[in-house]
């Protein structure tokens, strides 16, 4: 079945289940223990209300009842120990594991997360990745030491192209393929994608992303095709098809095809504020209506795996919701693959750690996903926790079933090693030209031309071209995050072989019709050298999860170099065309009244030459390419306006969705407004601890010289020790124990940094209570962490000395003492560190910062 087709057919699926208006809801008396998700058991409402099934589909899914797989999986499973069984639901990662380790254990799948490469190489050739993917299989199916011979099977995050391998065809990211709305083209991109994965022996990708984002502060936002389900129920179906060949043909799963997993179930771009892994409120109807459709798509084109999703549902994590795992995925839908957990996520569900979580298990979690060397412990904790009784038997069974009836399907028993299947080692293949002009298609029509004044649009290519900004040359930053590194970050040009910047394709075209283009970042020229356009390539740094969490879409809040820079241009009379590099749409407004044209490239990936293709007409001044991209995401008007959607019941964005300028348009040069409304929201107090530790921050402990500090809620030994004591209620306080023999550190500190630049005004101080028991004096400071070099530190010596032996106080630190500029407060990774070396006891409760703080804080830098 063609993806058109698939699409007709899913339309009418979810048109079906929408209109689905039957009252047989599962119902829960309203008592308190109901409405709260209780340790080891699935509480059945979700913010107060009982839940609904069937406001879910029955899928068709294909390949389900197979009697030849389901005889080979019974076969396999009779003659399992349970140590295999739980061998095959662990998936470490390459940097904790061993070649000897998978011999010993046999674990079921393994994966390299995002900056993870062979031999710890960012720079490991193709021929590397197919060796370490040999050595794993040879050594999965060496039954000499586990007594197993069941095919390993390695996953990777192949999310635009085969993007951690060096030379490989990275695509524009999702949200630029979203405003392409061309699903035949997105089908092309992920057969390639699979072709290139192929090539270096690996089996399986975590791809598609299919949620639909509703918060463009969500630092995932470029992973989404659109805020609405309509493309993206569209794409579901194609990638996965690109990806695994389509499930009805006889390519399914062949030697060109990868394993494919539509993530992250369930609702992970609709959480509140766009807070990454955070809290989604939406009622189930939404939950099915908006973020249920990339599943609709996806499993009805086949797809093998799906991912769990980080984030909760009314405070339920979805590791461990039975519900949506079970009752939802598997049971109504008719769900046959299994399912992978996300990076420890099993670790947050409710009474649960990276090293123990049968709640998981119960929950409907298939495969745990454990890097760090959590994996050992999970693997025996489980293996215990089955014997307890703790996780049946028969929930094991069927998990394990679940992982080897997708081996079975993709041949995985019957297909060569890595190292002598079809497309293996054909280096040739990775960034392929064929492969290359594909991703220049995409790049190309994705563009979204928001303005064209005059219709400057399209340039001669005869013209004498400046062209500046610091995306011009720079491939990293055009490719965004998940390019090599995670982040994104620490890449150079020599890292992406084959590849062009976006000043290379300008320079290609100008200087073939006899123009001429100057690269100078920051837009100088000589007055002999006067350009006829500007050309200025400048837009978001790259970033990934977590990091990309912002608070407010003004873009450059707090350091305008982009706008100064269009604005000298423009002043001298230079006209300017802005290029803009972002994973989201962002409150430019300023920038496009310095513009005569404004185009969102959004992350093109390594083909940047194509943006030129579309920028200029040819010698006689005709179109050769037409600029189509449509926004997928509409673009706000405030920076406030981080959830603006379409069919919103008050829908006000600056620019629609759909909207996009073609050559044909008429060109308008209005302005648009620029003034800052006051944000309605109130900025309430940043709470690091009260009574407990608040997400997302974590309490860690240890010395200057530790890399790694101690997450703890309890350390009894060591420099620094700690302890939780009663305050006022159980447990509301940490008491700490500074042996004074080294540096002592206490941090609180997240995962991923966070974008607190609201505290920049408004007087705002960050606050303690502090017993200070036993100071011995020497220099004891509070500090920040940012993701760089992070301000200064306070020194709190003298203070302490105040205060020493008086019971609790509350000290109060201005947070302009710190000297945090408006960059580094985007980025805060611990907003409270103390570290002394002084021989200290001392208990800590109620830390915040405080906005519009009154009087005058205890330490002030005025």
């Amino acid at each position: 079945m063609s993806v058109l087709a698939y699409k007709r057919s899913l339309l009418s699926i979810t048109i079906l289940a929408i209109t689905m208006t039957s009252g047989c809801s599962k119902e829960v008396a309203p008592q308190k223990e109901d409405l709260e998700p209780k340790e080891g058991l699935q509480s059945y409402a979700f913010g107060g209300k009982a839940v609904d099934i069937n406001i879910w589909p029955a899928l068709e899914i294909p390949h389900r009842n197979s009697s030849e797989v389901e005889g080979k999986v019974a076969e396999i499973l009779a003659g399992m120990t349970l140590e295999q069984k739980v061998a095959q639901m662990i998936q470490p990662e390459i940097r904790d594991i061993s070649v000897e380790d998978m011999r010993q254990y046999g674990f079921g799948s393994y994966l390299n997360g995002g900056g993870a490469y062979p031999n710890n190489d960012k720079h490991a050739l193709p021929s590397d990745w197919i060796a370490l993917a040999e050595s794993m299989y040879q050594a999965s199916v060496d039954a000499s030491l586990d007594g197993s011979s069941i095919p390993t099977m390695w996953g990777t995050d192949a999310v635009h192209g085969h993007n951690n391998v060096i030379g490989a065809t990275l695509f524009p990211h999702n949200i630029g393929l979203g405003a392409a709305n061309n699903p035949e083209l997105i089908r092309e991109v992920a057969a390639i994608t699979a072709k290139e994965v192929m090539v270096t022996g690996i089996d399986w990708v975590f791809a598609p992303t299919v949620a639909v984002v509703r918060d463009d502060r969500w630092g995932r936002t470029y992973e989404g095709y659109s805020e609405d389900p309509e493309i993206v129920l569209a794409y579901s179906a194609a990638i996965v098809e690109g990806l695994q060949g389509e499930a009805s043909g006889d390519q399914f799963l062949s030697s060109e095809h990868v394993i494919s997993t539509v993530k992250h179930f369930l609702g992970d771009g609709g959480t509140e504020k766009g807070v990454d892994q955070g809290d989604n409120l939406i009622d189930e109807q939404g939950l099915f209506d908006l973020h249920g459709q990339g599943y609709v798509g996806g499993l009805v084109a086949g797809s093998q795996s799906v991912m769990a999703s980080f984030n909760s549902w009314h405070g339920v994590k979805n590791h461990g919701n039975e519900y949506l795992l079970t009752d939802v995925l598997k049971t109504r839908m008719g769900f046959d693959g299994f399912v992978v957990g996300d990076w420890n996520g099993h670790g947050q569900v409710l009474g649960c750690t990276n090293e123990t979580c049968p709640q998981a298990v119960n929950a409907g979690l298939d495969m745990f996903m454990v890097p760090t060397d959590a994996w050992k412990p999970l693997y025996e904790n489980t293996i215990a926790e089955v014997r307890s009784g703790q996780i049946s038997q028969a929930r094991i069974d069927d998990a394990v079933s679940r992982i080897l009836r997708v081996k079975v399907r993709a041949g995985l028993f019957n297909k060569p090693s890595p190292a002598n299947r079809p497309l293996s080692g054909k280096l040739e293949l990775i960034g392929h030209e064929s492969h290359r002009q594909v991703a220049k298609q995409a790049v190309r029509e994705s563009l979204v031309m928001l303005k064209n004044g005059h219709n400057i649009l399209p340039l001669s290519p005869k013209m004498k071209v400046l062209v500046a900004g610091d995306g011009a040359n720079n491939i990293g930053k055009q490719s965004g995050g998940w390019s090599i590194t995670w982040q994104g970050t620490d890449n150079q040009n020599s890292d992406f072989p084959g590849a062009s910047s976006i000043y290379d394709g300008i320079k290609e075209t100008v200087l073939k019709a006899g123009g001429s283009a100057t690269l100078d970042i920051a837009g100088q020229y000589s007055e002999e050298n006067r350009p006829d356009v500007a050309i200025v390539v400048f837009g978001e740094e790259p970033y990934a999860e977590g990091n990309g969490d912002i608070d407010n879409l003004e873009y450059q809040r707090g350091d305008k170099r982009d706008l100064a820079l269009l604005k000298r241009l423009k002043s001298e009379g230079i006209p300017v065309v802005s290029i803009f590099i972002t994973g989201r749409p962002l409150w430019v407004n300023p920038e496009l009244n310095a513009s005569d044209a404004f185009v969102v490239a959004w992350l093109p990936g390594s083909e940047g030459d194509a943006v030129a293709d579309v920028l200029f007409s040819s010698s006689d001044g005709q179109v050769v390419n037409d600029m189509t991209g449509k926004l997928s995401f509409s673009w706000p008007s405030t920076p406030m306006q981080a959830v603006v959607n379409r069919f919103d019941k008050d829908y006000q964005p600056l620019f629609k969705y759909g909207h996009g300028l073609s050559y044909a348009d008429k060109g308008d040069s209005a302005l648009v407004s620029e003034i800052k409304p006051v944000d309605s929201d109130i900025l309430r107090p940043l709470v690091i601890l009260k009574n407990a530790v608040k997400a997302p921050w974590r309490l860690s402990i240890g010395t200057s010289a530790d890399q790694d500090l101690i997450n703890t809620s309890l350390q009894t030994s060591g420099p620094v020790v700690m302890r939780t004591i009663d305050r006022v209620v159980q447990e509301d306080a940490r008491k700490f124990n500074l042996d004074g023999k080294e540096q002592g550190v206490i941090r609180f500190g997240a995962n991923f940094t966070r974008d607190l630049r609201a505290y920049e005004q408004g007087n705002t101080a960050v606050s303690f209570d502090i017993k200070l028991d036993e100071f011995t004096p020497q220099s004891t400071q509070l500090s920040m962490v940012c993701d760089k070099a992070c301000g200064v530190p306070v020194e709190l010596e003298e203070k302490f000395k105040q205060i020493a032996g008086t019971g609790w106080q509350t000290i109060s630190v201005d947070i302009a003492c710190f000297e945090l500029s408006s960059d580094q407060l985007s980025k805060v990774q611990s907003p409270f560190l103390f570290s002394s070396k002084a021989k200290i006891t001392m208990s800590l409760s109620n830390i915040y910062w405080l906005p519009d703080y009154q009087g005058q804080p205890d330490v002030s830098c005025h």
